[in-house]
Parts: structure tokens; sequence; C-alpha cells
């Protein structure tokens, strides 16, 4: 008998952990060292520096 990450007693686990956890605040801003990442955050930094001073 094999059963699947999607099985009904799994699905209710997942459904209890979900519940149990603690609520965190999103992350604002996704971080990172790749290139793509970097110039995200610099693109967001920019448009945050640009609200702040208006």
């Amino acid at each position: 008998m094999s059963t699947g990450a999607r099985s009904k007693r799994n699905i209710e686990t997942r459904k209890k952990k979900a519940r149990r956890a603690i609520p965190r605040a999103k992350a604002t801003r996704i971080q990172g060292n790749t290139a793509g990442a970097r110039k995200r955050l610099k693109k967001a930094a920019g448009l945050a520096r640009a609200k702040a001073k208006a």
C-alpha cells in the first residue's frame, strides 16, 4: 500500500501544521546575491527612496 503526499491523512496533517504555525510577517523585499535579485533590490531601493523623498 503506497500512499503519496496527497493522501487524505497527509492533507489533514498539513492543515493541522498550517493552523499551528505562528503567523509571521512576509518578507517585504526578496533578498539574494544573484544578479537578478540584486537588480530587483536596487530598483526597489530606488523606488523606496523616491517615495520617501516625495
